[in-house]
């Protein structure tokens, strides 16, 4: 029964995070200040529950200082995750890049292996395989295109390296962490880092169109408050590589919200 509701969570996280490359499109703004207004808004919507949470932040001030680092840590690959990831919209087309941002399940495993010493069956190095095959096939299409097509997919690729950094800094975390007392500084440590690349990358804060904090506030109420924030509570009941599997049901949730919405 523990299974089936870690998988249903999972299952919810992936229908959530599947609007955000829809949300991004619709809000039409930089990446850094997209990604910033996101966790922003996050952090806003956490904060009443973090205030009257007091296991949540006590939990936070029993860590030693190298675990303070870690969630230092682990919000600033989320942060690089976002910046890239939304960069690479504005290059690609929707499908490529959620194809390109889903492989951090090859960088986890990879990770497993050679860092960990973990042992890996063969069905998980075939699927690694096809992985690796199809994202050639797919880029191996878009260069062939012409255009910036390219060096979307390499954002994505680079925004799935940064997510599978969060995922294996998390794993070591959350079992000492409620969920609450890790995603709200994650977060808060992902904004401190996206708020002053808005200004140097982007368009700053301020004076934007309506529809882009009414977007992105959306966006961390759904793809990042619902959506991360299941996942993350997924890593204290199974292995990281399974948590970030979850996430190839992305491109085919997001294809098909792409189509209907965007058309």
């Amino acid at each position: 029964m523990r299974i089936h509701r870690t998988y249903g969570a999972l299952s919810a996280g992936v229908i959530s995070i599947s609007f955000a490359a829809v949300f991004i499109r619709l809000a039409g703004g930089a990446a850094a200040s997209v990604a910033a207004l996101r966790l922003i808004f996050s952090v806003l919507i956490l904060l009443p529950f973090m205030i009257f949470s007091g296991s949540a932040r006590r939990s936070i001030l029993s860590l030693g200082r190298g675990e303070k680092w870690l969630l230092l840590l682990s919000g600033f690959f989320l942060a690089l995750h976002f910046l890239s990831w939304i960069a690479s919209l504005s290059l690609t087309g929707i499908t490529s890049s959620i194809v390109f941002v889903t492989t951090s399940p090859i960088f986890i495993e990879l990770y497993s292996v050679v860092v960990k010493k973990e042992r890996t069956s063969a069905r998980v190095w075939i699927g690694i395989g096809l992985a690796v095959a199809g994202s050639v096939i797919l880029g191996g299409g878009n260069i062939a295109a012409g255009g910036e097509s390219w060096k979307g997919d390499l954002l994505a690729v680079g925004g799935a390296f940064a997510v599978a950094c969060y995922f294996i800094v998390g794993s070591r975390l959350r079992p000492r962490l409620p969920l609450l007392g890790y995603i709200f500084p994650v977060y808060g440590a992902a904004a401190l880092f996206l708020v002053p690349a808005s200004f140097l990358l982007g368009d700053g804060l301020t004076g934007l169109p309506a529809r882009v904090y009414v977007y992105c506030l959306v966006m961390a109420l759904v793809c990042q408050v619902a959506g991360h924030s299941l996942f993350n509570w997924a890593l204290r009941k199974m292995n990281t590589t399974r948590v970030a599997m979850a996430t190839l049901g992305e491109p085919i949730g997001t294809a098909m919200l792409a189509w209907m919405i965007l058309r």
